[in-house]
């Protein structure tokens, strides 16, 4: 009985022991995580606003193109 005891008091100690690096790692692979989704994240908000900047380009220059058809008519 002592010898089980004792078996299982080391399986313990050694299945703590294998565990302690995991903390480590589980915090350095979030890091990788959060830093790869925050560059795709503004990889993304660049080029949707190179797409808002081209539209709003656009709707300007037909802006601009009704107001002197506009003013053109009224002459």
């Amino acid at each position: 009985m002592k010898k089980l005891v004792l078996l299982l008091a080391v399986v313990f100690g050694v299945s703590l022991y294998s565990c302690t690096g995991t903390a480590e790692q589980a915090a350095e692979a979030a890091d990788s995580t959060i830093e790869a989704v925050a560059d795709s994240a503004s990889a993304v908000i660049d080029s949707a606003a190179a797409q808002v900047d081209s539209a709003a380009a656009q709707v300007a220059e037909v802006a601009d193109s009704a107001k002197a058809a506009v003013e053109a008519a009224a002459k």
